[in-house]
């Protein structure tokens, strides 16, 4: 049993000036697995209280000692590799291996790029009759959602530590242990007092409050849209910049000179991977007309290689995070059949012989016309929509009728095709055929999908404000 009734403040581990605690949950087992303390507004203001009194002097540290703090970081959260797998699959319901080859790896990703990154980043630039200097923005509200526990927040955090700004961390109450690994992490490198604090709570109290704090300069949200305009109105009565990485519903359009096995198998790996709680993942797979009833075999036959069970038995589809969402996506399934979508795998009800966990049948709709509210919204779980084309400006039209533009995919042979496609999906993120992740590269959405860039150096970025001094004495 995991009972973390503290928060994180100024260097220590300290009460809660509250009482109220909530349950953590396993989604596979149904078991409370821990507590943690709900953080009041007192305790909120302690910890911004002290980033701002961090500000000054975290700000002012040299390039190389803020490369040498995220190395250090990035060195010890290798030491406590098997405790962060442990705890996701605990809290979150991944399986092992996706626990170790997505989450784990995906947080360890970004510190050490945070620190490539900032070998080269140049806060400093000359030019006639002017100098341009990117100046730490301030103190950093962090706000992190559940279905990554380790990526959200350690993209956001290392990039505020790259660019010396003292952040106050809020992550989701349902899956809170990876941040608080994270936590004893810094602790242990010595991060200066500070400049990181966490403080656990509901977003009602902490993610309302860090939005609206007259003394947080800056809020980096990742969740769903609804709480993003929530953020962005809270964050307009003190002006301050926001940046926002939310929903999806990514378009993977499968050219006609794609191998059918393979681009089927990358169709079922996008809403297995995650129980298909990905902000950009593709649910909506755009297949030439002519090659329908091929590629809707092949689909049904590769579910088989992503077996649904325990995520301690090598199964490669957990369950669902908590009972709230595993009846969200049941709705959307139910309205996929009431919408008259042909149900050709999966359905509604857990799959059999598991009556115990947040499971979900991997589903997937065929003949789904753009219109329907599965092809629109984002059902954040293992349910595909296919929809077929017959010209790649159709492929495009279809890809780009949504009000999101996070992720694109497509995947095929001709490079003139995947050229022009690629160019044509409005979307910050466009992956041709199997591409490896590069964390290097900006990451973030067009339209609804968000506001801002992270990853890399776009990240950094996120956390400076641009100043020009006209006359500069000399380089």
């Amino acid at each position: 049993m995991r009972n973390y009734l503290k928060h994180y403040i100024n260097g220590e581990w300290v009460e809660s000036t509250g009482s109220e605690t909530e349950e953590v949950i396993n989604p596979a087992t149904e078991e409370v697995i821990g507590k943690i303390s709900l953080g009041t507004k007192e305790d909120l203001d302690k910890a911004v209280q002290a980033a701002r009194d961090a500000f000054p002097s975290f700000s002012q540290t040299s390039k190389e000692e803020r490369i040498k703090m995220l190395e250090d970081i990035a060195k010890e959260y290798e030491n406590r590799k098997d405790e962060i797998i442990e705890t996701i699959t605990d809290e979150l319901g991944s399986p092992l291996k996706i626990s170790e080859k997505v989450h784990y790896m995906m947080g360890y990703n970004h510190f050490s790029q945070a620190a490539e990154s900032l070998k080269d980043f140049s806060f400093m630039e000359h030019h006639d009759g002017h100098t341009r200097v990117k100046e730490t923005i301030g103190v950093s509200g962090l706000i992190t959602p559940w279905n990554f526990p380790t990526n959200q927040t350690s993209t956001k955090i290392a990039s505020a530590f790259a660019a010396g700004s003292p952040v106050v961390l809020k992550p989701s109450e349902l899956t809170p242990f990876a941040a608080i690994i994270l936590t004893e992490i810094f602790d242990k490198v010595g991060v200066p007092k500070g400049a990181f604090n966490l403080v656990n709570g509901s977003g009602s109290v902490i993610g309302d409050g860090i939005s609206s704090h007259p003394d947080i300069d800056f809020v980096s949200f990742t969740g769903s849209g609804a709480t993003g305009e929530k953020i962005m109105k809270n964050a307009a009565e003190t002006i301050k910049r926001v940046a926002l990485e939310l929903g999806g519903k990514s378009p993977l359009v499968i050219l006609d000179d794609a191998n059918v096995e393979e681009a089927a198998k990358a169709a079922v790996n996008h809403i297995a991977t995650n129980s298909g709680q990905v902000c950009s993942a593709a649910t909506r797979t755009l297949i030439p007309s002519s090659m329908k009833e091929e590629f809707e075999k092949a689909m049904v036959d590769a579910l088989s290689e992503f077996p649904v069970g325990d995520p301690r038995e090598g199964n490669y589809v957990g369950p669902l995070v908590s009972k709230k969402q595993w009846d969200t996506v049941q709705s959307y399934i139910e309205k996929g059949m009431d919408e008259g979508a042909t149900l050709i795998a999966g359905g509604t009800g857990k799959p059999e012989g598991l009556d115990t966990g947040y499971y979900v049948k991997p589903t997937i709709f065929t003949d789904v016309k753009n219109d329907m509210v599965i092809a629109q919204e984002e059902i954040f779980g293992p349910v595909m929509s296919v929809l077929t084309y017959d010209t790649i400006e159709e492929a495009i039209e279809i890809s780009n009728d949504v009000v999101y533009g996070l992720a694109g995919y497509v995947y095929g042979k001709d490079p003139e095709t995947l050229r022009r496609t690629a160019s044509g999906i409005r979307a910050g993120r466009i992956k041709v055929n199997d591409t490896k992740a590069d964390f290097s590269a900006p990451f973030g959405g067009y339209k609804q999908s968000g506001i801002g860039r992270e990853w890399g150096d776009y990240g950094i970025d996120e956390y400076l404000e641009v100043k020009t001094i006209l006359g500069y004495p000399g380089k």
